[in-house]
């Protein structure tokens, strides 16, 4: 029962997603992009892990560009299929460094891949399709990121970003699934 609620979900996000305007997508993001900068976990942070947003999903850009201005470590995912896992890999210059990857979501090139360490790591910015008020989340369904964030200190701040539709009531969870300590959104 729980997976096809989930994949019931995953489709009516993926549908209002689709038809969010990207005048309002941008707009709320950069709200977004404000309260991350102010919180006290992104403050003290120095590795920060983000993602590189999908043309649909909360943008990233903003907040990853303040953060290299303020000295900040940029740590992005790097999806290795073979292994079936991700690693999370420092990232130096943005446009020379990246490429299409696994999903077409641009990742480090190859040669530009610097692992680091997961206790190296004092914040990750964690996308979703859909979270709950108690911090759950509904990825994509490849499982990629709750098996990265199992592999997490405990203590790491999780931080999820959505549009306010995307943040439920309650999700479904399964065993495996990893939850976000917190959800911004606007």
């Amino acid at each position: 029962m729980t997976v096809e609620i989930k994949t019931k979900v995953r489709k009516e996000i993926k549908e209002r997603l689709s038809k969010q305007n990207k005048a309002q997508r941008l707009r709320k993001s950069s709200l977004i992009t404000r309260k991350l900068i102010k919180l006290s976990e992104f403050k003290k942070a120095t590795f920060v892990m983000f993602y590189i947003a999908s043309s649909e999903e909360v943008e990233t850009a903003l907040a990853i560009e303040y953060a290299q201005k303020v000295g900040k470590k940029i740590v992005l995912p790097t999806v290795l299929v073979r292994e079936k896992r991700m690693i999370a890999s420092l990232v130096k210059d943005l446009r020379r460094e990246l490429s299409p990857g696994p999903f077409e979501i641009p990742q480090p090139k190859k040669k530009y891949i610097r692992e680091v360490p997961y206790e190296s790591i004092d914040l990750v910015i964690v996308p979703g399709l859909a979270f709950d008020r108690q911090g759950n989340r509904l990825g994509r369904g490849a499982g990629y990121y709750d098996k990265f964030l199992a592999m997490l200190p405990k203590e790491t701040p999780r931080i999820g970003l959505a549009f306010d539709f995307q943040v439920l009531k309650d999700l479904p969870t399964l065993s495996h699934d990893i939850s976000v300590d917190k959800v911004i959104s606007a």
